[in-house]
């Protein structure tokens, strides 16, 4: 049996997550975290390899859908970048920002991925939904302080993950 910690894929970051796992698993949106996996923590910069994959998926007809803790002002500056929605003050891993997600993009559970870099909010949140879940490592190590208390726990449960026949790691 998969813990709700445990995300199904574990890869380097979003642009190694494979196109060929949304056709196999008829995905047709994905909820990404903002800090530390669409950009680093608390910059509004895009990288352009970023912003080109988020293009890509556009043009395959894929709905995007940024789901972040942080603020407002602080969500839209990046979602206004990549023309994309957004839910900010998500209060992950509570169910109320995936479940605003999934109603902004018109989408179930079962046919939406999840990507994010912290296991006790982003992985823990989407797998309580059923989401399909893919963790990245993070883009930094510069992060809300604390966020850095439970990356302590994370590199305990990590050594579990990459160890397991559960996850499919790929790096």
């Amino acid at each position: 049996m998969r813990s709700s910690w445990y995300p199904k894929m574990y890869v380097k970051d979003l642009l190694s997550v494979p196109v060929e796992i949304l056709l196999q698993n008829n995905i047709k949106g994905i909820i990404l975290d903002l800090d530390n996996t669409v950009t680093e923590w608390n910059s509004n910069y895009i990288r352009p390899q970023v912003a080109q994959w988020f293009a890509e998926l556009k043009g395959m007809a894929v709905k995007l859908c940024i789901l972040s803790n942080n603020g407002e002002e602080r969500v839209l500056k990046v979602a206004e970048q990549l023309s994309v929605p957004y839910v900010h003050r998500a209060r992950k891993p509570a169910s109320y920002g995936y479940l605003r997600a999934l109603k902004i993009m018109e989408l179930r559970a079962e046919n939406t991925l999840l990507i994010g870099d912290q296991i006790f909010t982003d992985i823990w949140g989407g797998n309580r939904l059923g989401l399909f879940t893919v963790l990245v490592k993070p883009l930094t190590e510069k992060e809300f302080p604390g966020t850095k208390i439970s990356r302590f726990f994370e590199k305990i449960l990590l050594k579990k993950i990459m160890n397991s026949k559960l996850v499919d790691v790929r790096f």
